[in-house]
């Protein structure tokens, strides 16, 4: 059996990984044995000699992040376990075998027991997103993890872990993205029977918000002959989906002209759509302010505004102000599609943020639907942290 550092725990510190919470912060531990690197791996330990769990030891405020709460013999074989775990999970949810749907998160991070690591399945590209040294070390033995797992399906596997690697942790020796294996076939996938191309090299995250798939599909529910407004369209998976299912006009809004020009190129994927479609490349709330169009639905799907507990406050003083101008916009009897992924803010802040924005407003506003991320984005009970992706939809007279 392989023999790891250990990290002891103050006495009074322990109830928390016994109640298998992922994280162990600095605060919690007594002691380490010599002295650790970030990104090694660890056995957790209390006073008594009890061992609690195996993880992954940093320089942050979390000095561990547990994958295992059993002792470890094998690591390469506790790797194919968590990923077979998590495929059985999407396989349960009819995302692996779906004819109309071949991408998917496979892997998420905590909620699937394996804290800063994401894997996104791309039509047979698997891309990889580490968060910590811990996980980075490990991206070549999750690569053949993954070659175990989908065989002759898996053409290739590309690691985009270099924009995503904790500053906290200071690596010195981490690569720029690069394929770890084959050379994908094709970078078009398939959601719910829309076509997207998906840029992973050089797109957002993984490259795609597949986070964002269910609500799409929500959202072409109501736009049958509707004027849509889609901001921060990304690569323009609304407005597809609004056009596909007949809306009148959508109008595509984002600040970055490579932007622009993935949603103009996804909607020509899927089209055509005569001109019953226009993007910009501006502000939104600049666009929002100016605009003279009477939308009956408004999609607000900003970036994060906030990506830690000291920018939290100006984050919901920013949602509330998108918020207040799509509601003194946006027509009578019109729908808010309003979203935050801001991890740090949490559903009652923004629940209170959009509360703010509509008292503000001096409309009547409904609540028809709240929404969260899909199913292929699991929440472990034990880590409630891992609740990001935070959403209302919103009847407004």
């Amino acid at each position: 059996m392989q023999k790891f550092p250990a990290v002891i725990l103050h006495r009074h510190k322990t109830g928390a990984v016994k109640r298998f919470h992922p994280w162990i912060f600095s605060g919690a531990v007594k002691k380490t044995e010599g002295s650790l690197q970030s990104g090694q791996i660890v056995e957790v330990f209390s006073e008594d000699g009890t061992y609690l769990a195996t993880g992954h030891y940093g320089k942050g405020s979390v000095s561990v992040r547990v994958f295992s709460f059993e002792k470890v013999t094998d690591l390469t074989q506790l790797w194919r376990n968590k990923l077979h775990s998590a495929y059985a999970l999407r396989k349960q949810i009819g995302l692996t075998d779906s004819e109309q749907t071949n991408t998917y998160r496979l892997l998420f991070g905590e909620g699937d027991g394996m804290p800063g690591l994401i894997i996104d399945w791309y039509n047979g590209t698997a891309v990889i997103q580490t968060h910590f040294a811990g996980m980075y070390n490990e991206r070549q033995n999750f690569c053949e993890a993954l070659q175990d797992l989908y065989g002759s399906t898996l053409k290739a596997v590309f690691d985009k872990s270099g924009e995503t690697l904790s500053k906290v942790e200071a690596l010195t020796e981490v690569k720029p993205a690069e394929y770890l294996f084959g050379k994908p076939e094709t970078d078009i996938v398939k959601e719910n029977g829309h076509f997207f191309k998906v840029n992973w090299q050089q797109g957002q995250k993984t490259g795609f918000f597949i986070d964002q798939r269910d609500h799409r599909n929500l959202l072409a529910s109501y736009s049958k002959g509707k004027k849509i407004l889609n901001t921060f369209c990304y690569s323009g998976g609304f407005s597809v989906y609004a056009l596909k299912a007949g809306a009148s006009l959508v109008h595509s809004v984002d600040s970055s002209a490579k932007a622009i020009d993935w949603t103009n190129e996804n909607v020509t994927l899927n089209g055509p759509y005569e001109n019953r479609h226009q993007s910009f490349a501006m502000d939104v709330f600049d666009f929002m302010k100016q605009a003279e169009e009477d939308y009956d639905i408004m999609v607000l799907d900003p970036p994060a505004f906030a990506k830690s507990q000291s920018a939290r406050h100006n984050a919901i003083q920013a949602y509330t102000r998108l918020n207040h101008t799509a509601l003194k916009k946006i027509r009578k009897g019109g729908l808010l599609f309003t979203f935050s992924c801001s991890q740090v803010v949490t559903p009652d802040m923004f629940n209170g943020a959009i509360t703010s924005a509509a008292i503000e407003s001096g409309r009547k506003v409904q609540v028809l639907h709240h929404l969260s991320q899909p199913a292929d984005h699991p929440v472990s009970i034990y880590n409630p942290e891992g609740l990001y992706l935070k959403g209302m939809v919103l009847y407004v007279e």
